[in-house]
């Protein structure tokens, strides 16, 4: 074990140690999202679905079937729908005991593993069916109109209070046809055509020559379980069928479960919920392992550097069950975590994904639709709840102030929409969803900012660790605060802070998280006169709603803006100056003041400010402070090859000081004490 295991997995038993002595299961989930190697085609940059991701799914689930779950039942259920889409985006959900043992004994015989069954079989297995449910079923033949030789049956089946029931179907001929839209049968049924009255609950059958598949009625789980119990007992001589359906209401309590679904650009994985940071750090590298035997990975290749899938790996604090919750009784300890992560801007800029800030996915609470006044009255108020289950009163107060700018709840750096909002399907979990959090492209970085959440929240459930209120950024939190070498010294300050309080976490993989995240863009040095330039972050601001093909709108940003730091040791700042597109670059007065510059990399349609030029090529030119000679000089291009070293140092300096005329010799920012000075002004 490494040295860093070892200091972690100790942290991690201290952490499950307190919780224990406090009476507190505080469950962990996991969103980390996979492309493939060579990710092609829209599904893989801005689109939900397309003509493989399906299949990468199919074979993850089947190899997480193979390393975790051998026996787990595979369904395949409708997911969110959006406007636009025609059918609700898929979802596979890998469905097994609470002890890790199949729900049924699906699996066929050896040699059955490839036969498909005729159709008087099949109406040999719904007999049998029947029989084990006690009630005969009715078939209704239909026609699939995208695959003519597809043989389709519905079944209308429903239980009520444990009584089967199967009604007939009468339906005219020319109805009896499945809907043109893709997908299984089960959500192409002519249902506007159902006996009036009657439950709209129908199984439904469908094979040809290569394969067969059911969807399944939508049932409670028991009666689910019973028909599973008899599917497996009749069919164990074929090749196992594709099943589809909706999960009970009540599965995430009584079984183990692990989505698949399809997600703009990536495939998204939801892991089955974890009772502690050593489950879900098990789970992370076997997502890891299992991914690349097919072909999947939490990173991209962007020229010569790497980079997030460009999905999220979002984070989720919750309890085992509704009545057994962590935090529906304790809100001054999640309002503790809250102004916690509101003074500490690293854990919403170090862990994300490029786009930051108020137009992002994952705007901290004062980037976004709240006031720090309505945050300070909500925060006292939650302090000062009687005790008892106050599940209602939180979801109630921090689900309106936890959004964007344009209310919406989902897109916040600690989202509440999954917390307890009764007019949402999905909004009465008891979730804590921290989305400030990108893709990685190592199982040991995720899971050690998972560890860092979980002591993290541990720590505060000490009063006398709550920070007491708000910090007002103002300006500086995207001037400085968001800077490369702010963002790493705000972690150390957390790591100090763990470390007092007998909870150390090794350094090793937020630093090399930090130099992939801000890779260095360039160094030079002389004896001790040191410069490196290293990536940084800019935040994005959003524009307008576009129109787009099919009638709705969409969101744009304008992702044309960069930034880098640039990080110079003293004795460099006393004998040398840069130049930027001939311009001066000022050094900061006082030394504790960082520096940045902004530019603009390209141009782009919609955007910011159409009329201002763009800044690329960058011309940085190295002159001695005393003489103004030119030393070296860089050129920079685009971020992945960085500023590249040019050997005519003259001819730079001169193109550099022809693109400054005009303007204000020395560069400046928006403020006068400002760290981050723009080449648009």
């Amino acid at each position: 074990m490494t040295a860093t295991a070892s200091i972690n997995q100790a942290t991690a038993a201290a952490v499950e140690a307190r919780l224990q002595r406090a009476g507190i299961r505080l469950t962990m989930g996991g969103e980390p999202t996979l492309v493939p190697i060579d990710p092609k085609g829209a599904e893989w940059s801005v689109a939900a679905d397309g003509p493989t991701k399906l299949r990468y799914a199919r074979r993850l689930a089947a190899e997480l079937q193979r390393r975790a779950w051998p026996g787990s039942t595979l369904l395949y259920c409708p997911g969110k729908r959006y406007d636009g889409e025609v059918n609700p985006r898929w979802a596979l959900r890998l469905i097994t005991g609470t002890s890790g043992e199949p729900l049924v004994p699906l699996q066929p015989e050896a040699d059955a593993a490839t036969a498909i069954p005729d159709p008087a079989a099949l109406e040999m297995l719904l007999a049998a069916i029947g029989t084990d449910l006690g009630c005969p079923l009715q078939a209704l033949p239909l026609r699939d109109p995208l695959q003519s030789d597809r043989q389709v049956w519905a079944i209308p089946l429903s239980c009520e209070d444990g009584q089967w029931r199967s009604i007939p179907w009468p339906l005219e001929d020319a109805l009896r046809e499945l809907s043109g839209a893709p997908g299984p049968a089960g959500l192409r049924l002519p249902l506007q055509h159902f006996p009036p009255g009657a439950l709209r609950q129908v199984l439904t059958l469908e094979r040809d020559a290569a394969s067969w598949a059911l969807f399944l009625p939508p049932l409670e789980r028991e009666p689910l379980e019973q028909l599973l119990r008899s599917l497996a007992a009749h069919s164990d001589a074929w090749q196992q069928p594709e099943l589809s359906g909706v999960l009970p209401w009540d599965a995430y309590e009584h079984w183990q479960v692990l989505g698949l679904t399809a997600d703009p650009g990536v495939l998204e994985v939801n892991l089955p919920i974890c009772h502690s940071w050593h489950e879900y750090a098990g789970w992370i590298e076997l997502l890891e392992q299992a991914g690349a035997a097919v072909g999947l990975r939490s990173w991209k290749q962007q020229g010569e550097r790497t980079e997030g899938t460009g999905g999220g790996n979002h984070l989720l604090l919750g309890g085992p069950s509704l009545d057994e919750h962590p935090f529906f009784s304790r809100p001054a300890w999640l309002v503790g975590m809250l102004r916690y992560w509101q003074h500490h801007p690293c854990l919403a800029y170090l862990f994300s994904g490029r786009s930051v800030g108020p137009a992002s996915q994952a705007p901290r609470p004062d980037e976004g639709s709240a006031s720090l006044l309505d945050l300070r009255l909500a925060h006292g108020a939650l302090e000062h709840l009687p005790p008892g289950d106050q599940r209602v009163a939180i979801g109630e107060t921090l689900r309106h102030l936890h959004a964007d700018r344009s209310g919406n709840t989902h897109r916040s750096e600690i989202s509440l929409d999954k917390f307890w909002n009764p007019a949402w399907t999905a909004g009465c979990q008891g979730l804590l969803e921290f989305r400030a959090l990108e893709s990685l492209p190592d199982h040991r970085w995720t899971s050690a900012v998972a560890l860092l959440f979980r002591a993290l929240a541990v720590r505060l459930l000490k009063p006398e660790l709550r920070p007491q209120g708000l910090r007002p950024w103002g300006e500086s939190l995207h001037d400085h605060a968001l800077l490369p070498s702010a963002l790493w010294s705000d972690l150390e300050l957390l790591l100090a802070d763990l470390a007092a309080d007998g909870l150390p976490l090794d350094p090793e993989p937020f630093r090399a998280i930090w130099e992939w995240r801000f890779p260095q863009l360039m160094h030079w040095q002389q004896g001790e006169a040191a410069l490196s330039i290293r990536q940084a972050l800019e935040p994005w601001p959003l524009l307008c709603d576009t129109p787009v093909e099919g009638g709705s709108t969409s969101r744009f940003v304008d992702s044309s803006l960069r930034r880098f730091e640039v990080i110079a040791t003293p004795g460099f700042q006393q004998r040398y100056a840069l130049r930027i597109q001939g311009r001066q670059l000022p050094w900061p007065k006082d030394a504790d003041q960082l520096l940045a510059v902004r530019f603009r990399q390209e141009a782009l349609f919609p955007c910011l400010h159409p009329c201002l030029p763009v800044h690329v090529p960058l011309q940085l030119v190295l002159c001695d402070a005393c003489s103004g000679d030119p030393v070296a000089s860089w050129q920079w291009l685009d971020e992945s090859r960085g500023f590249e070293l040019l050997t005519d140092v003259d001819e730079t300096h001169r193109k550099a000081a022809a693109q400054g005329q005009g303007l204000q010799a020395t560069l400046r920012g928006a403020g006068e004490h400002c760290s981050t000075v723009d080449l648009r002004l």
